[in-house]
Order: C-alpha cells, then sequence, then structure tokens
C-alpha cells in the first residue's frame, strides 16, 4: 500500500522539476559567412563553444582557404594525409551526386575555378581552348579515390579538390547533429543563406518558413520570391546573379557555376536553383549541380530524385524571366 501512494507523489516530483524548453537565439561566423541560429532547449550549457568546435573541425577537414588543412595539404600534392570522417562523408556525398548526375557536380574543378578567379589563387590571364583542353586533364571525379588506409589516391598530382559546393551545406549538417547530441530536437540554422530546419517553431506551433530570395535582390535590400515551409530538411540555393567576375582586359563575363564537363564557366538558361532534401549538405551539391545543367536537363533529373524537390528560375527562348518547381515544392509554399 505504501509503494502505491509513492508512485503518484514521485510522477508529481518529477512534472513540477521537468522545465520548459526555451526559444534560445545564436548568431556567430562560420566558412566565410554568417550564422543565425534558433531552437528550442531545456539545457542552459555554452551551446556557442560546441558549436565553434564544430566549425574549426569542418574548416581543419575541407576548407581550401586554410593552408594546413586536410584538403589543402591533398590538394599540394601530400599523399601521406589521413582524412577524417568529415572529409570522408563530404567525398561520399559528391560521389553520389556525380554519379546520379551524369559529372555535372564534380569537386574536382578546383584548377578550373582557380583559372576562372573564383578559388584561392589569382586568375589566369587568358583561358583559351588550348589552355582549358590542359586544364581539363585534371578533371573528373572518377581520377581519385578514397584508399583502404584513408588516404587519397590521384591520377595525376595536379588535381585540386573543391568542396566549396557541398562543404558548407556539410557543415550546417554537423553543426545540427551537435544541436540534436544536446536533446534539441527542434531547430532552425541559417549559415549564408542555407538552411536546416528540424522540428518545428514551437511558440508558433508550425513548421519553421523561410523565404526564397529573388533573382534581382539586392544586397543591402533583400527581396524573397516566395516563402516554404520547412521541417526536418535541408534547403540550399546557387545563383549567378552576382556570383561572377568580369575579366579586366577583355571584359568577358565569368560566373562561378562552372560545366565539369566542357570547362565552360559561361551561364546555362537556370538563374538560380533553391533544393530541398533530407540534408543540407545533399541540397547544396544538387543547387549547384542544376545551375550547370540547365533546365531541362535539370527537369529530366529530378524526376528520378524522389526526396529532392527544386524551384528554379530561369530564361526562356525569349530571354523572360520563368519559375519551374517540382510538385513537393509546391506543397511546401507559405500562404
Amino acid at each position: 500500500m505504501k509503494k502505491l501512494i509513492l508512485i503518484p507523489v514521485l510522477l508529481l516530483f518529477i512534472f513540477c522539476e521537468k522545465k520548459e524548453a526555451t526559444h534560445r537565439f545564436m548568431q556567430g561566423e562560420a566558412f566565410g559567412t554568417t550564422y543565425n541560429i534558433q531552437f528550442y532547449s531545456e539545457k542552459d550549457i555554452d551551446f556557442k563553444k560546441g558549436l565553434d568546435s564544430v566549425i574549426e573541425a569542418v574548416n581543419r577537414s575541407v576548407s581550401t582557404y586554410i593552408p594546413d588543412s586536410d584538403i589543402s595539404k591533398v590538394n599540394q600534392g601530400d599523399s601521406t594525409i589521413v582524412v577524417d570522417s568529415i572529409f570522408k562523408e563530404v567525398f561520399e556525398i559528391s560521389k553520389e551526386v556525380n554519379k546520379k548526375t551524369n559529372g555535372y557536380f564534380d569537386p574536382t574543378i578546383g584548377v578550373l575555378r582557380n583559372a576562372y578567379g573564383f578559388g584561392d589563387v589569382k586568375p589566369m590571364k587568358e583561358i583559351d581552348s588550348t589552355t582549358l583542353d590542359s586544364l581539363m586533364k585534371y578533371v573528373g571525379f572518377h581520377k581519385v579515390k578514397i584508399n583502404n588506409d584513408g588516404t587519397i589516391s590521384k591520377e595525376y598530382p595536379q588535381i585540386y579538390f573543391d568542396f566549396n559546393a557541398v562543404a558548407k551545406g556539410f557543415g550546417i549538417d554537423c553543426l545540427g547533429r551537435y544541436l540534436e547530441s544536446k536533446d534539441v530536437t527542434d531547430y532552425l540554422i541559417e549559415l549564408g543563406g542555407e538552411i536546416l530546419a528540424k522540428g518545428e517553431n514551437i511558440e508558433k506551433n508550425q513548421d519553421w518558413v523561410v523565404g526564397i530570395e529573388a533573382v534581382d535582390s539586392e544586397l543591402e535590400d533583400r527581396s524573397f520570391e516566395a516563402t516554404v515551409k520547412l521541417k526536418n530538411v535541408g534547403m540550399a540555393s546557387s545563383g549567378n546573379y552576382r556570383k561572377f567576375r568580369i575579366d579586366s582586359a577583355t571584359g568577358k563575363k565569368y560566373v562561378h557555376t562552372l560545366n565539369p564537363l566542357t570547362g565552360s564557366a559561361e551561364m546555362s538558361d537556370v538563374t538560380s536553383s533553391t533544393v530541398i532534401a533530407p540534408t543540407c549538405g545533399v541540397a547544396d551539391a544538387y543547387a549547384t549541380s542544376f545551375m550547370a545543367l540547365g533546365i531541362e536537363k535539370s527537369k529530366e533529373l529530378l524526376k528520378n530524385l524522389p526526396n529532392v524537390e527544386a524551384y528554379l528560375t530561369f530564361n526562356d527562348s525569349l530571354n523572360q524571366h520563368q519559375v519551374f518547381m517540382t510538385d513537393g515544392f509546391k506543397k511546401r509554399l507559405g500562404n
């Protein structure tokens, strides 16, 4: 009888001690840009310290802007580097998307990005057909592999890894994993315009709502084409409307999204790409891929990607602004 009386008293004590999740906000810098995080947690711990350690680990592994990172050492020809789990996961995502896109996504385009002036070295003065042919020798994901001992093999020492089209998204996934390790289940991470949304906005009792930036949006006065509801997915965008370079000598315009099959740095008809996928890393990779593929090839590919939704802006044959979106993306649009 005494045991039966103690049970409801104990339950009452536990119920009274249970803390209510607090809506928390954090800001900081990472991967060459800024982040904004909001989440709900009952714990009062130093989340920033943990997040900073995650950012440092990702940079140390796959940042080409850090001279002594693993990827920089590999690019410099060090074949003794044993890469970590971060590098391996980014490599595997790249391998999968490279296969699905028939080579239109390829992180071995580093030599091309550097040549065109979008990497971490000075651009070449002139890129003619002969120069381009010689550079293309060092492009191709089939020319690299991770060995059983964790080292990297490259068919040519000059092959230069550039994971920038996937690493930022994957880094956001890593930040999410850290939050989840601290029992955070409802959060929204925005970093450089890319998103990872888990759970819901508890205060509003709804999915997280974010905006899709307009093609002609200005940095100082950003405008949005639409809003979209997100839950347990990542979202990433790519566009050439701000990321381009004009050669001062020739006046030629080069865009940052390169065609790995031809080496071209000229725009396709897709002007921006916003992708929703199970993870931000995967969304990041496909957002870049659709920019290179163009609208028709992107539509065909999307038919075979059941877990990937896309919102693509493009110029039609009359150079008029148009929008294509998958049915799954339409269902997520805000009112």
